[in-house]
């Protein structure tokens, strides 16, 4: 998928969800709590914040990995396949549980 198209699904995720909204301009996440929780890159894949247990049943289940970005392994992501982008309901549902999760968080 291009950047331009996975933007348009990233951002209508995000205005589907209550409590947080999309920032950046270049660099494009939502955060909470002084932790960044979700992330679009530059390479069009989006990444999610979730507890160690969660992501580990989040990789198994999806058959997906850990989150890169600039080349670095982001701590506590997951990459969200493409084959998740367009069910709606389940993304809206894993970015609202990465936003409890951070702030669940002690703040920074």
């Amino acid at each position: 998928m291009n950047w331009d198209d996975g933007l348009k699904i990233y951002d209508s995720i995000t205005e589907a969800c209550k409590g947080f909204e999309r920032k950046g301009k270049n660099m494009i996440y939502t955060s909470s709590n002084g932790y960044m929780f979700t992330l679009f890159n530059k390479a069009a894949e989006i990444g999610i914040r979730l507890p160690k247990d969660e992501a580990e049943k989040f990789m198994e289940t999806h058959n997906t990995g850990f989150y890169y970005s600039y080349g670095a392994k982001m701590k506590d992501y997951v990459l969200v396949p493409e084959s998740l982008w367009t069910d709606r309901k389940l993304m809206v549902s894993y970015f609202e549980q990465s936003f409890d999760y951070v702030n669940s968080l002690p703040p920074k």
